[in-house]
């Protein structure tokens, strides 16, 4: 199997200190293990990114000596996004949430207050049509949460262990 990494800074302003760390990590992982180092422009915030930025980083990682596989941008995927979260809903892998950030916030300090690690408590899956519809009649506006299977999910991280 072929190792692949990325890098992927917001080209909303310059490389920083932990940004060049990670692109050197990286790299020079990609490198020995003879895969595929992928630059990943995460351009998605239309307002902030930038051209300039975006030509910046590529620059300062050339200045760097790295050399990328390929260079990516996420907005020219928006449409394979969109195709995917799609798949996902009508797969039931993907639900409906509509707690505002004030709620979730609140659920996080009760937790923490409890002792507990904030976790999401998945309330949004007992949520009835009706009342699903009567958030959005509020103007609330659903985010989408991952449905993930009952069970452990267990993996061997290279770089922790």
């Amino acid at each position: 199997m072929t190792v692949t990494v990325r890098f992927a800074p917001s080209p909303t302003g310059r490389l920083h200190a932990g940004n060049i760390r990670t692109a050197i990590i990286n790299a020079l992982f990609a490198g020995k293990e003879g895969g595929n180092f992928i630059l990943r422009l995460d351009d998605t915030d239309r307002e902030r990114s930038t051209e300039e930025f975006a030509r910046g980083i590529e620059e300062d990682i050339a200045w760097l000596g790295l050399t990328w596989s390929a260079r990516v941008r996420q907005s020219d995927r928006i449409a394979l996004y969109d195709a995917a979260v799609e798949k996902l809903k009508e797969m039931g892998r993907l639900y409906p949430a509509y707690e505002t950030p004030e709620e979730l916030d609140l659920k996080r300090k009760r937790q923490l207050a409890r002792g507990k690690p904030p976790v999401y408590d998945r309330a949004a899956l007992t949520l009835t049509d009706e009342e699903k519809a009567k958030f959005e009649a509020e103007g609330r506006t659903p985010h989408w949460r991952f449905l993930l299977e009952p069970r452990d999910v267990v993996w061997d991280d290279l770089v922790r262990g």
